[in-house]
């Protein structure tokens, strides 16, 4: 009996101790990612590095405003483009859709969750540039909206199916009407969740590069409105680190720094929202 209790003790710790070592590395990894950024880039990360342009090929120096802001503008039309969708398609889901239809609607918003990035790029290219002929920052939002529609759907639905019935019963029962009771008693009990969603997905597309390569193209320039070509900090870093001058692989590093710390603040406050919570000021 003595021996079954200490071998049973015996396993118990070294099974404790293995999920901590697991654990330890899984956190090191994230670490010793951002460190080595870190690293080759923090030197080249200043001033310019936010407000200048790059500089020619073969000088050193210069920066990657106009990518900054390329992303900015790429990822606020994806926003617009696939959220949208993806919140009113997991509010049908949610609310009205049968098994049949929400069964294959799940099915395929997996199935576009999971088709590789370059495959999206491929068809944002058919779509969006080949018939206007040139490329845009039109055509990278919609690359990267049709990426966040999934990702937005299927979180929020979880969110919304997450929200107890008796809220929406009570809400019928004192005579709300169906859609009256989405908008006004389902929706804000679950807005923690969507945000969540929302800006998940957003950090989730924020490093395609690929999708990018095929409709945005890259600018060396200021990208003037939306339907030109623009810079971007992904395709950016994709150019700069195949490039045979070292101060573009520094700077390729630095802007790897930049997007990582943007993607780790999004998923930062998406988990501060989801977690706490933010007031909602009520009519």
């Amino acid at each position: 009996m003595n021996a079954r209790l200490r071998w049973r003790k015996f396993v118990s710790n070294f099974m404790l101790t293995m999920t901590g070592v697991c654990a330890l590395v899984s956190v090191a990894v994230l670490f010793f990612i951002l460190g080595y950024l870190v690293y080759h880039g923090g030197a080249s990360i200043n001033w310019d590095f936010f407000t200048k342009l790059p500089a020619p090929v073969g000088e050193s120096g210069g920066g990657m405003a106009n990518a900054i802001l390329g992303s900015a503008k790429l990822l606020l039309l994806a926003t617009l483009f696939g959220v949208p969708i993806g919140f009113f398609g997991a509010i049908y889901l949610a609310e009205f859709s049968g098994s049949k239809v929400a069964f294959v609607v799940r099915y395929a918003a997996d199935l576009l969750n999971g088709v590789p990035s370059i495959v999206i790029g491929i068809f944002a290219y058919g779509v969006a540039v080949q018939p206007f002929k040139h490329f845009s920052t039109f055509a990278g939002g919609f690359a990267l909206g049709v990426m966040m529609i999934p990702i937005t759907l299927r979180s929020t639905e979880q969110f919304l199916l997450g929200v107890p019935r008796t809220l929406r019963e009570g809400a019928m029962a004192l005579g709300a009407s169906k859609w009256k009771t989405i908008a006004t008693v389902v929706v804000p009990a679950a807005y923690r969740g969507i945000l969540t969603a929302v800006l998940l997905a957003f950090a989730r597309v924020a490093g395609e590069t690929a999708p990018l390569l095929f409709t945005a193209l890259g600018n060396r320039f200021w990208s003037n409105g939306w339907n030109e070509p623009t810079a971007s900090l992904p395709v950016m870093i994709y150019n700069y680190a195949l490039s045979p001058f070292e101060d573009w692989h520094r700077q390729a590093w630095a802007a790897g720094l930049v997007l990582l710390g943007l993607i780790l603040v999004i998923n930062i406050v998406a988990r501060a929202i989801l977690a706490r919570g933010i007031s909602v000021p009520r009519a």
